[in-house]
């Protein structure tokens, strides 16, 4: 029987709520407010306050358009061979042994989630624990990502509220405790929303902890270069895991570094004990792939392959990249200045200390909640924000909203 209008068959579906990140544009975007700063969004803007094309991504992407031989035939399951290649260069070292070996596969993904999403179906199918331990917190998506493709999740502590750093005993109690071969999720730089980072020697401790329970480690990898403005400096804590043999997990993204958010360029690379393994690894990620989504977007891989490949528009690219890099550092300084500057109180020397896109302010969900109501400041009810959403203009407006939350609001 033909079902009349008003009876669907789907009525029983219950609207979902908004996505917290994404909801917090929804809001801004609401507001008519002159004033208004979104403060939410994980992409970076000028000192105007504009979307950042980079003049490289914009050069190669017109080499690419101008070359008529090229065509829009589909790509191979696992990707652009040469994106690949580069990409696996660019994570782990030109002079990688593990490369060198032929033990990395490297497979072209859908940006960092895409490429988390991929990693986690295979080690579901694939992998003998089934169990991912994730930092507390991280990034909203992670533990969606991995439930969905089939993983238990687990947390382990991270971030100290007390000392707005890192909770490190916390960290190497809770790995300690994990049971033998479990899966952790490590942010690979510029931890997503604290921006708390382990010191090179924390990394080292953590290896060591790692490799001595045989926890599995798959990295996380979506600021290289974009958190210190070295490309090098950012890989540091994957080469440290990747150079003592053992076995891992990257997920990359090019969403920030190359600022090609909605290309959805990245690539999973899964470094294996031989060369043997690798190739069956890749031939089972080609099963997990081929029903997802056949195949990956040839635009913005060819636009990061094309600047990867050509050391004068790479060097181009490390200039534009750290000058992202140094413009999100100059705002830390300069809201930490104003705060001291207002008296406000507390001690605000972790919005220095903390790196990459994000600071995670210490603000509680009320005082962010009478920053949006009183100052049209939007952000996360957990205090995130975007350093990137930042200029000189609006630092000022910040700082007299962060000055009136904590002074009125508990």
């Amino acid at each position: 029987m033909a079902s009349g209008h008003g009876d669907s068959v789907f009525a029983n579906v219950v609207r979902a709520p908004e996505d917290p990140i994404l909801g917090v544009t929804v809001a801004y975007n609401k507001d008519p407010s002159p004033k208004k700063l979104n403060l939410g969004v994980g992409a970076y803007r000028t000192e105007e306050g504009k979307p950042l094309v980079l003049n490289v991504v914009r050069r190669a992407e017109q080499m690419l358009v101008n070359d008529t031989s090229r065509v829009k035939e589909y790509l191979p399951i696992v990707g652009l061979a040469e994106f690949n290649k580069l990409s696996a260069k660019l994570i782990f070292g030109v002079d990688s042994p593990a490369i060198q070996e032929n033990r990395v596969t490297t497979v072209q993904c859908l940006s960092g989630t895409g490429s988390l999403r991929v990693g986690a179906e295979f080690l579901a199918r694939h992998y003998h624990e089934h169990t991912i331990y994730i930092p507390q917190p991280t990034w909203g998506n992670h533990p969606k990502v991995f439930t969905i493709a089939g993983l238990s999740v687990k947390t382990y502590r991270y971030y100290s509220p007390e000392t707005r750093g890192l909770d490190f005993q916390g960290l190497l109690d809770d790995l300690n405790a994990a049971p033998s071969g479990a899966i952790v999720l490590l942010h690979a730089c510029a931890h997503n929303p604290t921006g708390v980072d382990p010191t090179p020697e924390q990394w080292e401790q953590i290896r060591q902890l790692m490799r001595s329970k045989g926890l599995l480690p798959f990295f996380d990898s979506a600021y290289q270069g974009f958190a210190s403005g070295s490309l090098d400096e950012d890989a540091q804590s994957v080469r440290m895991f990747v150079s003592d043999g053992g076995e891992c997990l990257v997920a990359q993204s090019y969403a920030k570094n190359m600022g090609m958010y909605g290309e959805r360029v990245g690539a999973l690379s899964i470094v294996c004990k031989s060369a043997d393994v690798a190739v069956r690894v890749e031939s089972q990620l080609k099963l997990v792939i081929r029903p997802m989504y056949s195949n990956p977007p040839i635009h913005g891989a060819s636009i990061v392959a094309t600047i990867l490949k050509d050391s004068h528009m790479y060097d181009e690219w490390t200039v534009e990249l750290k000058a992202m890099a140094d413009r999100i550092i100059s705002m830390r300084q300069k809201l930490f200045d104003a705060l001291q500057a207002r008296g406000t109180p507390g001690d605000w020397s972790h919005i220095i200390k903390q790196i990459g896109m994000f600071t995670f302010t210490g603000l509680n969900a009320q005082q962010v909640a009478f920053m949006t109501k009183e100052y049209h400041i939007y952000m996360t009810s957990d205090g995130r924000i975007s350093m990137a959403g930042l200029s000189s203009q609006t630092v000022p407006l910040l700082a007299d909203a962060i000055h009136a939350a904590v002074s009125t609001v508990v």
